[in-house]
């Protein structure tokens, strides 16, 4: 049932229709996997800093417990991942991800040179922006999980020193911050991706200006009406 002004049921809730021009984006199994990979990666880069500089290591105390929570944290990292490949959609989009097509390489170019029009730069449920932000952090997760085990459990690869592997797991999590940090501002600049992200859904207009091709070849799913307290 739909209707502009809502209508109430004989329990007296109020029964609010969506907007009818949207668009389903991401399954509630994908919405999961990004909300359980970001706070694990939010505790993993918490804790660290909490354990890396001495001001911070001083206010929050319990050392003990900050090293097992970012330990754990970390090695539970490839979990949400590994978890999702059950769900059809996600590894829909894990194809999608991996496939870099002629028009990305056109997306680069636009934004290189800092042309913005939807025309300039074409992109399909992803861009390639966004492609290659998956791939850089999905291996930087594996080599910090890696070196990580190294330093967890000493004498796990014996020709591999300690010592390389803090240097490389350090300066490894800098750089993770900073381009997490970078993904965090482009996320607060669109209110819409981050709406299609926290309900599976963006409108119509969103999609076709900023995801043409994906939007043209794909029939997403109407929204359905959805009971809300009044």
């Amino acid at each position: 049932m739909r209707s502009t002004a809502g209508s109430t049921t004989p329990t007296g809730t109020v029964t609010r229709p969506e907007p009818a021009d949207r668009v389903r984006r991401f399954t509630t199994a994908e919405r999961w996997v990004h909300r359980t990979t970001g706070c694990l990666m939010l505790v993993c880069l918490v804790s660290a800093a909490c354990l890396y500089l001495g001001p911070l290591a001083q206010l929050v105390g319990r050392r003990h417990l900050t090293v097992t929570l970012h330990e754990w944290s970390g090695i539970s990292l490839p979990l949400p991942f590994l978890l999702g490949l059950f769900s059809p959609a996600f590894r829909a989009d894990l194809r999608r991800l991996n496939r870099f097509a002629a028009y990305d390489r056109q997306w680069l170019r636009a934004v290189r040179s800092r042309r913005t029009s939807p025309e300039a730069r074409p992109a399909g449920k992803f861009n390639a922006g966004q492609k290659l932000y998956a791939g850089w952090i999905a291996g930087a997760v594996l080599v910090m999980t890696f070196t990580g085990l190294l330093m967890w459990r000493t004498g796990l690869l014996p020709f591999i020193s300690r010592t390389s592997a803090i240097f490389v797991h350090d300066l490894l999590a800098w750089v993770i911050t900073f381009v997490v940090l970078g993904h965090l501002r482009k996320a607060l600049e669109d209110p819409e991706a981050r709406l299609g992200m926290r309900t599976g859904y963006v409108s119509r207009s969103w999609a076709r200006r900023h995801h043409a091709r994906w939007l043209g070849e794909e029939r997403p799913e109407a929204v359905p009406d959805r009971a809300t307290e009044p």
